[in-house]
This record gives C-alpha cells, structure tokens and sequence, in this order.
C-alpha cells in the first residue's frame, strides 16, 4: 500500500497571519520527512477548506491529523465525521497535545520572550525570583477538552520545575485575565503567558491584552510541533494497516 498522505486541518483564522504559520509548520513537517505528502485544510474560516482539500486527496490512503492541542468538539466529532465522510477509509489521529514535546516548545517559546536573569542578586546575595508562569489557552466547552489543557499546565509545570497554572480566553474557566490579576494580588512582580495556540488570531490578541507582562508568540513552526505532528500521523497510520477483525 502506498504511504498514505497527511491531511492537516487546523482551526482556521480570519487572521492572515494565522495559516502563515501553519504553512510554515507544515514546510517544516515535509522537511522533516521528504516524500511525504502533506495537504493543508481547515475547519472554517480559513481556506483550503477540509472539503476542498480533501477533493485532491480521493483514491488513495489518507491520514487525517486535526492541529488541535486539545480535546473537543471539533477534534473528536467535527473533523473526523467529515472527513470520514469525505474520504472513505481515512483515519483522524488524536488532537497533538498534551504532549512533553509540547512543553519543551512552550519552554522554548517563553526563553525568547523571558531570558534567564542573572544567576544572583549582588545586593541581596538572594537569586532573584523567577517569572510566574500561566499556561494561556482558547478553552472548551467540552470537559475533556479542559482536563487536557490542565494536563498540559502539568507537564510545563514539571519542565520548569514549578507551579503553572493555566487560563483561558474563550470558552469554559478560569479566566486568563483573572488569573494574572489574582496573582498579582498575591504578589507576583512579573507574569508571563505561555501562549498554548498553534498559530496567530483572535485568541493570542485577547492573550496580549490579559494584564501579562509578557506573552509568548504560538508555537507555530517549532521542530517539536513538527515532530508531534509526524508522531500523531504515524500512530494514526497503523489502523490504516491492521486487518479487519474476524466475525
């Protein structure tokens, strides 16, 4: 059977910046691996659509991997019944996170933003108090979907070696502004947002105006979003390969 190909279908944006970051994404997923066929679609908003894209991709296996961080409706219902409909015989993977690939990168993201203080205070012969953390995310309405954005707080939690909490900005709670305003009043000097969106829109510009001191660009382009992707396309794929079981 010949490798089947990889449908990516991202959210979609009325931002234009938006699927220029996933174009970049997916550049660096066929860099990654040459030969690999690699079809750009969106649920809406943003064209090609998944029907559009999926019209190119008939007669042949298909891999469907949604560019969703976490669970929810357009990764569990949406995107699969589509495209299964639209693709007889394609397999959707798992949304991308939460993953440890993705902690590194939001890692990644926030050492851009935020370097690294200096190791200690002359004056106070005190290390200096690093930045709080929150995990910025879009939300959902579906509680799994929240139970994976508070596994991914976890997992930076861990990377960072401290506490993270986590914030949204569209659907579901806690609410990203409250949350930065709660730790100031506790105390924080400097907070910072770890943007947990793959690509540039509405959500990342409601991010910036939470009362942070610094928010991440998304995670966009970065190898370990590339490799995830790879990863999720290359579990989804051995369904494509199993037998059908016997009655």
């Amino acid at each position: 059977m010949a490798e089947p190909a990889l449908l990516a279908v991202a959210h979609g944006t009325r931002d234009p910046a938006g699927p220029a970051a996933v174009r970049e994404l997916l550049a660096r997923i066929r860099a990654l691996r040459p030969g690999l066929r690699v079809a750009e679609a969106y649920g809406e908003l943003s064209r090609p659509s998944l029907e559009e894209a999926a019209a190119g991709l008939r007669g042949g296996p298909v891999v469907v991997v949604p560019l969703l961080l976490a669970r929810g409706y357009h990764a569990l219902v949406d995107i699969p019944v589509r495209a299964g409909r639209l693709l007889p015989g394609a397999v959707t993977s798992r949304p991308l996170g939460p993953d440890p690939l993705l902690a590194g990168a939001l890692a990644a993201r926030l050492a851009e933003q935020t370097p690294d203080p200096p190791t200690r205070d002359p004056r106070t012969r005190i290390p200096p108090r690093p930045d709080t953390v929150v995990l910025g995310a879009a939300g959902s309405a579906d509680p799994a979907g929240t139970a994976d954005v508070r596994a991914a707080a976890r997992l930076l939690a861990r990377r960072l070696r401290r506490p993270v909490p986590y914030g949204f900005v569209a659907a579901g709670g806690p609410r990203l502004d409250e949350v930065v305003a709660g730790l100031r009043a506790d105390g924080a000097r400097r907070v910072a947002v770890a943007s947990y969106l793959l690509a540039p829109g509405r959500f990342h510009d409601r991010m910036a105006a939470c009362g942070a001191d610094a928010v991440t660009a998304p995670l966009g382009a970065h190898d370990a979003a590339a490799r995830l992707v790879l990863r999720r396309y290359d579990e989804a794929r051995l369904r494509l390969a199993a037998p059908a079981p016997v009655c």
